[in-house]
């Protein structure tokens, strides 16, 4: 009987499950895009911020935001009985670090917010800067966003959008609204009661 030299139909499927198992692996270790990204850390702030809520609630405790547009990043703090200090819980990290490929912007909600007619401009009559490096050691910004154990929220709106693209058609957005509730809204998506 003569011998034929060649490969079964069996082993050539055996090998294009083997490189279709393979390929989806490395593509599935590719880098997301980066408006998936925005996605992800906006849910993350969003989840972060309920439980924080939730917590506040139940513990009677207060809670804030400190969000950092510069760096990217935000710092969930406890208010304790000596001021503002960073959130000690194993549940929710208490700093978030954005990717280099991301922003954000804070605009802070309500009324009393936006009044530009002030009659004197806030701050402080000293040089801020010249001891900025000690106090920054010494004691932690205030939070420009506080979630009370009243349920009440600052109102606020995050946009978290990657860095090369336009902050009004790209950016998811997390909304807390001014009777505490808090949403996310997708690129291009608006809330019913903001229009």
């Amino acid at each position: 009987m003569l011998s034929r030299k060649g490969f079964t139909l069996i082993e050539i499927l055996l090998v294009l499950v083997l490189l279709s198992v393979a390929s989806v692996a490395v593509i599935s270790t590719l880098p997301q895009k980066s408006s998936d990204e925005a996605k992800s850390q906006a849910l993350s702030l969003y989840h972060r911020l309920q439980l924080l809520n939730e917590e506040a609630i139940l513990s009677g405790r207060d809670y804030g935001v400190r969000f950092d547009e510069k760096r990217s990043s935000y710092l969930l703090m406890a208010l304790e009985s000596g001021g503002w200090k960073k959130l000690d819980d194993e549940q929710i990290p208490e700093q978030a670090q954005l990717p280099d490929s991301l922003a954000m912007l804070l605009e802070l909600g309500g009324n009393s917010w936006k009044d530009e007619d002030r009659l004197f401009k806030p701050g402080s009559l000293f040089d801020e800067e010249m001891f900025a490096d000690v106090e920054e050691e010494k004691k932690l910004k205030p939070p420009q966003v506080f979630i009370m154990s009243s349920g009440e929220v600052t109102p606020f709106s995050i946009a978290i959008y990657p860095q090369e693209r336009s902050v009004e058609k790209d950016a998811w957005r997390v909304v807390a609204k001014e009777n505490g509730q808090i949403i996310v809204l997708a690129p291009g998506e608006s809330d019913e009661e903001e229009q």
